[in-house]
C-alpha cells in the first residue's frame, strides 16, 4: 500500500482523532499502529515489529545513540527543570513586574513576544522553547491567554527562520537551491542570490506575521481562541481549567521573596549566548575547506547546541538558586522538588514528540509524500494557478507528515522539474510556494514537532495549541493564496506581495475587537475605585 492512495489514511486517521477525541497520545498511537499494519499487509507480527523498530528508531540510529533526537528530549526535560528554579527564585515574578511598567498594553505584550521570536531567528527549535519562557511573566501579567502566547511563539519560529538566510533554515534552502540551480542549468543567478529572491515571495510567512499584528493591534479573536482569551480578560485564568493540572506543575513551588531580574535575565541569556557559540562551533567542526557563514550555519548540530548551551545555562541556573539558599529562602529539599516538578511539566510534550516521531518514521515508509508529490508532477496543471496549486499540495503534505522539511525534500526538485518542463521562469515563484506551502502545513499540523515544542514552551496544553491556532494558520494561509495567484496571473513578485497587503489591510477593517467592551467597563470601574 506503499506510494498510494491508501497511504494517506493512517495520517489522517491520526490527526482526525487528535482533533475530535483532544487525546494526543491516543491518537497517535491508533495512527502508528495503523501505519504498521498497512506497511506489512496487515500481518499481525509483522506490524508489531515495525512498530518496535519506529519507536527504537527515536533512541537508535546506525546502532548507536540517536543524539539529534535523545539530546533535543533531554533539553525539553532541561529546560523544564530552569524554568522551575527560575520561577523558585522569584525571577518570573520580578521581571514581571518590573516589565508590566513598561508595557503597559495587552497588544503591547503581544508585539513584545513577536519581536522577541523574529530576534530569535537562529533555528526554529530554539525559538519555540526559549521565547515563551520569556515573555510568559509579561503576557501572564496582561492576562493573555497560554494559548494565544503559544500561538504568537509558534508564528514566530518556522515563519521566521524560513526567511533568514543565516540560519538552520535557511542555510538547508540554499544548499537544495544550489542543486536545483546545477541540475537545470540556471546561471542568471546563484543560490544565495536566488533564495534573496525568494524571500518577498514567502507570502505565508509574512502573512503569518502579518495576522499577530492584526489581531494584536484590533484585539480581535475568533475561532477557540476567543473563549481562552475572554476567560483571560474576564478572570485572569491564563489556563484552560479542564487541562491546567497538566501543564502548570511548577505553580506547585514555593517562590522566594529575594527575587531578582537577573534570576531570570542571566540564566536566559547564558542559554542564548552558550547556544548560539555552540551553534558556531559545531559549525566550523563540519565544514571542511569551506569556513563561510553559510556552510558554518548549515553544518551545525543544532541538538548537540542546545544541550550543551541548557547545561552551561542550568548550572548557572543552580549557583543563583544557591544564594536563595543561603539566605533562608529555599532549602535543599526544595532543590530537589524543582528537579522533579520541573521534569514532570514538561513529560507531556515529551511524550508526545516520542509518538510523533516514531508516526513521521512510519509515513515516510508508506511513501505518503511521494504520492502527493507524484499526483503534482502528473496532473496538467493551468500555469497561472501552479504556485498557488504547489502552496496547497505542499501544505498538505508538511499537515500529513508533520514536517516542513520532508515537504521541501519531496517538492523541490520537483518543482525544479516542472519549471523546467514548462518555464524556468518559474522556478523560484515555485520554490517559495514548496517552502511557503511546508511552512504552513507544519505550523497547523498536530504531529508537528515545532508545534509541540511551541505548547510545551508557552506552557499550554498540546491541544488547546492546536485548536486554537488552526483558524489562525488558515486565516493566514488565505491571505497567502491571494499572494500566489496575483504572482501566478502577472508574473511579478511584489504585486503578489501588494496583494497580501491589501488582503490584511481588509481583514483588519472588517475584525471587530471582542474585548474593547469589557476593557472599557474594567477602566472605567478602575477609575471609579481611584
Amino acid at each position: 500500500m506503499e506510494n498510494t492512495i491508501w497511504s494517506l489514511l493512517p495520517p489522517i486517521l491520526a490527526i482526525a482523532m487528535v482533533l475530535l477525541t483532544r487525546r494526543v497520545l491516543l491518537s497517535l498511537g491508533v495512527g502508528i499502529v495503523a501505519s504498521a499494519f498497512f506497511i506489512a499487509s496487515f500481518n499481525i507480527s509483522e506490524s508489531f515489529n515495525l512498530v518496535w523498530v519506529s519507536f527504537k528508531g527515536v533512541f537508535v540510529k546506525d546502532a548507536a545513540l540517536n543524539t539529534g533526537k535523545v539530546f533535543l528530549l533531554l533539553f525539553i526535560l532541561l529546560l523544564g527543570v530552569l524554568t522551575a528554579f527560575v520561577n523558585m527564585m522569584g525571577g518570573t515574578r520580578a521581571f514581571g513586574d518590573w516589565m508590566i511598567k513598561r508595557i503597559k498594553t495587552r497588544p503591547g505584550a503581544q508585539l513584545m513576544t513577536m519581536v522577541l521570536g523574529i530576534l530569535n531567528f537562529i533555528d526554529d527549535y530554539f525559538n519555540s522553547l526559549t521565547v515563551g519562557q520569556v515573555a510568559k511573566p509579561v503576557t501572564d501579567k496582561h492576562h493573555i491567554s497560554r494559548a494565544k502566547l503559544s500561538y504568537i511563539v509558534d508564528s514566530t519560529s518556522a515563519p521566521v527562520s524560513v526567511l533568514v538566510p543565516i540560519s538552520s533554515w535557511g542555510a538547508y534552502i540554499v544548499g537544495v537551491l544550489g542543486t536545483l540551480l546545477t541540475t537545470h542549468g540556471v546561471t542568471d543567478y546563484t543560490a544565495f542570490g536566488g533564495f534573496l529572491k525568494v524571500i518577498p515571495m514567502n507570502y505565508y510567512a509574512w502573512a503569518a506575521l502579518g495576522v499577530i499584528i492584526v489581531t494584536a493591534l484590533k484585539q480581535a479573536d475568533f475561532g477557540p481562541m476567543k473563549k481562552h482569551e475572554q476567560r483571560a480578560i474576564e478572570t485572569g485564568e491564563i489556563h484552560n481549567p479542564e487541562n491546567k493540572e497538566k501543564v502548570d506543575e511548577t505553580t506547585k513551588l514555593p517562590v522566594s521573596n529575594l527575587g531578582k531580574i537577573q534570576d531570570l535575565i542571566t540564566p536566559i541569556l547564558v542559554l542564548f549566548v552558550a547556544t548560539i557559540v555552540f551553534i558556531f562551533w559545531t559549525g566550523y567542526q563540519g565544514a571542511g575547506a569551506d569556513k563561510s557563514l553559510m556552510n558554518i550555519f548549515g553544518e551545525a548540530v543544532i541538538e548537540d547546541s542546545l544541550i550543551y548551551g541548557g547545561l552551561i545555562a542550568l548550572l548557572v541556573t543552580f549557583i543563583l538558586f544557591s544564594r536563595h539558599m543561603k539566605q533562608g529562602e529555599l532549602t535543599v529539599v526544595q532543590f530537589g522538588k524543582g528537579i522533579v516538578e520541573g521534569v514532570k511539566s514538561m513529560l507531556p510534550a515529551f511524550f508526545i514528540l516520542i509518538f510523533a516521531w516514531s508516526i513521521a518514521f512510519l509515513i515516510e515508509e508508506l511513501q505518503t509524500g511521494d504520492y502527493l508529490g507524484g499526483l503534482i508532477q502528473q496532473a496538467n496543471l493551468n500555469l497561472v494557478f501552479l504556485p498557488f496549486i504547489v502552496f496547497i499540495m505542499a501544505a498538505f503534505i508538511a499537515f500529513s507528515t508533520g514536517t516542513s522539511w520532508g515537504s521541501f525534500g519531496i517538492l523541490l526538485p520537483i518543482a525544479g522539474q516542472i519549471a523546467a518542463a514548462t518555464d524556468i521562469e518559474l522556478l523560484l515563484p515555485l520554490v517559495a510556494a514548496v517552502l511557503a506551502g511546508g511552512v504552513f502545513g507544519d505550523h497547523c499540523s498536530p504531529i508537528s514537532d515545532t508545534t509541540i515544542l511551541s505548547s510545551a514552551g508557552a506552557g499550554c496544553h498540546h491541544i488547546d495549541h492546536v485548536m486554537t491556532q488552526l483558524p489562525y494558520a488558515l486565516t493566514a494561509a488565505g491571505v497567502a493564496g491571494a499572494g500566489f495567484i496575483v504572482l501566478g496571473m502577472t508574473d511579478s513578485s511584489w504585486l503578489g506581495f501588494a496583494a497580501m497587503i491589501v488582503v490584511l489591510g481588509l481583514l483588519f477593517y472588517f475584525l471587530k475587537s471582542n474585548t474593547s467592551s469589557f476593557m472599557q467597563k474594567k477602566a472605567s470601574t478602575e477609575d471609579k475605585s481611584s
